[in-house]
């Protein structure tokens, strides 16, 4: 149980996906506008690592070593039409909002990183809480990074406004938003890590 335990909390904390392995920057920048978005996303992320490398870890002694990518792909993407034909039919707001980047997460370094280089190695139980693992961080990666860009560049936290004074710093929602944003934070927590 100590095992499944550090396998969750390494996808957190020592091999977070955004802030320390720098994977997934694409979603990442484009998605974190606002909570409901990173949330939306983070879900959905989740959901497809967890289906993935459950299926890749279950299979992996009967997939040969030559066609093991086209593998993964087929399987990833079956997860994620699963998660968009979901999400189009009970929060369709959502799914615009999120748009290109739900179908976009068959090719997610995350994803595939995590089916080649853990589910492919291991079984089931350690794939599960690896998949869990590294959903949940980068869930929260997404939420921290959409908390501080919706907070001060639109001057809101789920569509409310913070105060009727605050004059949003609108460029924090626009992409070099997004990068500052991310680069304090890997900043910060480098500091951290070093002390």
């Amino acid at each position: 149980m100590k095992k499944l335990i550090k396998e969750f909390t390494k996808g957190i904390i020592s091999e977070n996906q955004v802030f320390v392995i720098l994977l997934g920057l694409c979603p990442t920048l484009a998605v974190s506008t606002s909570i409901e978005n990173a949330i939306g996303m983070g879900a959905a992320a989740t959901f497809v690592l967890l289906g993935s490398n459950i299926m890749i870890s279950a299979m992996r002694n009967f997939i040969p070593d030559k066609i093991r990518i086209p593998c993964f792909i087929v399987v990833i993407a079956t997860f994620v039409i699963i998660v968009e034909l979901v999400m189009k039919a009970f929060s369709p707001a959502l799914s615009r909002s999120l748009g290109i980047f739900i179908p976009l997460i068959v090719v997610n370094c995350i994803v595939f990183g995590r089916a080649e280089g853990f589910a492919y190695k291991n079984n089931v139980s350690h794939s599960i809480f690896d998949a869990l693992g590294a959903g949940a961080g980068f869930t929260l990666a997404l939420i921290i990074i959409s908390f501080i860009r919706e907070s001060v560049g639109a001057g809101k936290i789920f569509g409310l406004a913070i105060s009727k004074g605050y004059e949003p710093a609108l460029y924090m929602i626009l992409a070099p938003g997004a990068l500052l944003t991310i680069g304090i934070l890997i900043a910060c927590l480098n500091i951290i890590r070093r002390k």
